[in-house]
């Protein structure tokens, strides 16, 4: 912005003057900036001609932001909180979930209330005419269902695929074919890509779980689209429908008198979408016939296809490697989905794809075109095989991670969710701690945690990562994660519970057990036999001091309980359980429910070990109990054991017995002795 003249005339004028500092007013368009050391306006004519450089103001353009700029900018200031619950559980703290089974019920009674709401909008649009929202939202409004054109005409044809109408489209399209009316080519693709993405059904509703149906005959079905009778399925499940033999789609693209590339490519994506591979490989033969190149979806499309279309490994690589040079031929520029499903196909062409996958990723250089996490899943799934991590080949899991290290990601393909749980995967088969740490730091980077998934493979996930930690780490800085994942983000399954109690147990600290088995209790799994078998043989292997006996014992009651209220008798007392219980409460100072459990082992037709019959004996020699003693010898001769003649003589020469107990000793001796002599008879 130019100085005026009479404004440059004063700048120069005081400066022919020497006056000091060239001060003038900042008038006539800004050709001055303030001196911010003699705190005066200093003339930027004089600044240029001092410096020799001349200063050009650029007005920037106009700043277009985000809808949810201010939103995300406020979300970057606040921290989870590891105390909390989920947000999307922060609408009842009532219904909070606890559990991992609670937390299942939670998200279908979450997607079952909007299928509800989803129905009753589209079965009574009517009802919800009015539009009193301010501002309007049309998305939140019912859709139109029904079609409004009830003519014969090439554009209700056009209303009904619109609307999704796959009966009705055809039914209408072959009421014109039969009237003379002409249709259009591009209005009978636009019937086609109906047709070929719903195979030729009719859509599913989106507000209701449907159930599949039984394979119709002649239809073409490829192993990834074989279905399960009866079986509930979601409506994305549904669209893995099968291909039938001379469906609609084939006899209306028979039919067309006109058939340009885009039918072509519609037909063989058609195909491939619902297992016809064969076939969509002969109408790609088909459409060269004719002339015709194909466009880089339907190139996808086949190079997906390839595991489908050939058996050996070489001569799927070999159909790879062909397809990429005919889109080079027929100067297709490829796409990022191009050379993820070329590397989705290498999966499956065992050691002698790992050379070419290698070749792909430098071409994407090439290309400049950046790969997405869908690329690194399926280059580690080539390099490594489930079970068989070999060394050679473990550096590209690192080379990996260090490319992604600190950087955004953004959803641009189906598969980019499979690549955090692979790769926690080949950290804990590599047990390598420092590079989970940086894999879970990447997740962490800005909006990555958007792409690990729904909640399921988050649990796969941050189960896997709890693991590693339970594995390698410390048990402090186990346990800080404990608190930190557990339950905010991830409700640890029985393995991650065994991890935890694994960890305990190496770090010595097992005077936690009783607060994990509150968790254990908590989050649904005090009815897992091994997972309660396991907690009852950490505390009762070894003894400790009388405090901690004290908490195993009280421990051990609530393990008790649990096994009485069990329902569904999941539960089953044990020789093993039994004998862990029952040392526990002897250890706690529990004599009459250690005796009560001495007595379950009779009714749940167990035998006691000799370890606890002579614990026993010894917690009765402590506390001078002659009567326990007695009562201990008479328990062991109704069971029979061979160790009761032990007990009648460690009784008889430790214990400092009346006269009336010795007596009652020798009868019970007898008495036992008598019992054996006549079991042995009957043996014989």
């Amino acid at each position: 912005m130019a100085a005026g003249p009479g404004l440059r005339s004063c700048c120069r004028l005081l400066k022919r003057s020497g006056s000091a500092g060239v001060q003038c007013l900042p008038r006539g368009g800004g050709c001055c900036r303030w001196n911010y050391s003699t705190n005066s306006t200093l003339c930027q004519d004089a600044v240029h001609e001092q410096t020799g450089f001349t200063e050009e103001i650029v007005i920037p353009r106009k700043k277009t932001w985000d809808k949810l700029a201010v939103l995300q900018t406020l979300a970057a200031t606040v921290n989870r909180d590891h105390t909390a619950a989920h947000y999307r559980f922060q609408d009842d703290p009532y219904l909070i979930p606890r559990t991992s089974p609670e937390f299942r019920l939670y998200s279908l009674s979450q997607e079952s209330g909007c299928n509800a709401a989803k129905y009753i909008v589209n079965t009574y649009p009517h009802l919800f005419q009015k539009d009193v929202a301010e501002p309007s939202i049309p998305c939140l409004m019912p859709e139109q269902l029904e079609p409004l054109i009830n003519e014969v005409s090439v554009a209700a044809l056009q209303e009904r695929i619109q609307l999704r109408k796959v009966r009705a489209s055809v039914d209408l399209y072959d009421q014109l074919v039969q009237a003379g009316t002409p249709v259009s080519v591009e209005v009978t693709n636009s019937l086609l890509n109906l047709l070929c993405f719903y195979g030729d059904k009719e859509p599913p509703r989106e507000d209701r779980l449907e159930t599949k149906e039984t394979e119709d005959k002649g239809e073409v079905t490829g192993p990834s689209q074989k279905m399960r009778r009866g079986r509930p399925c979601r409506v994305s499940d549904l669209l893995s429908i099968t291909w039938r033999e001379n469906n609609n789609a084939e006899r209306i693209f028979n039919l067309m008198p006109e058939r340009n590339k885009h039918s072509f490519c519609t037909m063989i994506r058609g195909m491939i979408k619902h297992g016809a591979c064969a076939k969509a490989m002969n109408l790609y033969t088909d459409l060269l016939n004719n002339r015709m190149t194909a466009d880089v979806h339907t190139f996808n499309a086949l190079i997906s296809a390839v595991p489908e279309l050939k058996e050996m490994y070489n001569e799927k690589v070999d159909l790879i490697v062909e397809l990429l040079k005919q889109m080079a031929e027929q100067k297709v520029q490829p796409n990022l989905l191009t050379f993820n499903s070329a590397l989705k196909s290498l999966r499956k062409c065992g050691s002698i794809a790992k050379g070419l996958s290698i070749q792909i990723i430098n071409e994407m250089k090439y290309l400049n075109i950046e790969p997405s996490l869908a690329t690194f899943d399926h280059l580690l799934a080539v390099f490594y095989k489930p079970g068989a991590v070999t060394r050679p080949h473990t550096d590209i899991i690192f080379e990996v991670v260090d490319e992604i290290e600190g950087k955004h990601f953004e959803p641009r393909d189906p598969d980019d969710v499979n690549f955090f749980i692979s790769a926690m995967r080949l950290c804990l088969d590599l047990k390598d701690l420092e590079l989970a740490y940086r894999l879970h730091k990447t997740l962490e980077t800005g909006n990555n945690w958007v792409l690990l998934g729904d909640s399921y493979q988050q649990s796969i996930y941050y189960g896997r990562f709890f693991s590693i930690l339970c594995m390698m780490e410390s048990i402090d800085v186990v346990l800080k994660w404990y608190k930190a994942l557990i339950p905010s983000v991830y409700y640890p399954n029985v393995q991650g519970m065994r991890d935890l109690l694994q960890a305990l147990d190496t770090e010595n600290q097992l005077h936690l057990i009783p607060n994990v088995w509150k968790d254990i209790k908590q989050f649904g799994h005090s009815n897992k036999q091994d997972l309660v078998e396991e907690v009852l043989e950490l505390m009762s292997r070894d003894k400790h001091s009388p405090e901690l006996q004290a908490a195993f014992s009280d421990t051990a009651l609530a393990i008790k309980s649990v096994y009485k209220q069990d329902q569904f008798r999941n539960l089953q007392w044990t020789a093993a359980s039994l004998g862990n219980v029952t040392a526990l409460l002897l250890r706690g100072g529990r004599t009459q429910d250690a005796w009560g459990m001495l007595q379950l082992f009779k009714t749940n037709n167990r035998v006691p070990g000799k370890e606890l019959l002579d614990e026993f004996l010894d917690h009765a020699k402590e506390n001078n109990n002659n009567t326990l003693a007695l009562d201990l010898v008479k328990l062991a001769g109704t069971f029979s054991l061979p160790a009761t003649s032990e007990l009648f003589d460690r009784v008889m020469n430790e214990f400092q017995l009346t006269d009336e107990e010795k007596k009652s000793l020798e009868e019970l001796d007898a008495t036992s002795s008598d019992s054996s002599d006549s079991s042995d008879s009957d043996q014989e």
